[in-house]
């Protein structure tokens, strides 16, 4: 997952493939200058990130749906304790 994530956001050739350089790089799409993505949204916005066939994953690979779950809610209360705005949505599709 963490290959298909740093091709679609374009993360940094330095990404450590892992749960905190994930959080890192996505603690910050709404700051282009970071360097951490090539993919950003304005400040206040929102990325959703959709997850096709959610269910099948959460039978085959149940503990990367949670560490995926765990991590965008680390993301958005990183933010928020820093006094900015959540950033990251999950939505599923079955």
């Amino acid at each position: 997952m963490h290959g298909l994530f740093a091709e679609t956001f374009g993360f940094p050739d330095f990404y450590g493939r892992n749960w905190d350089a994930w959080i890192d790089c996505m603690s910050h799409l709404d700051e282009p200058d970071a360097g951490l993505s090539t993919i950003h949204v304005e400040k206040g916005g929102i990325v959703v990130i959709q997850l096709e066939q959610a269910e099948a994953l959460k039978r085959s690979q149940p503990d990367l749906l949670v560490a995926l779950c765990e991590s965008a809610a680390f993301v958005n209360w990183r933010r928020i304790e820093a006094g900015g705005d959540p950033i990251l949505c999950l939505s599923f599709a079955s």
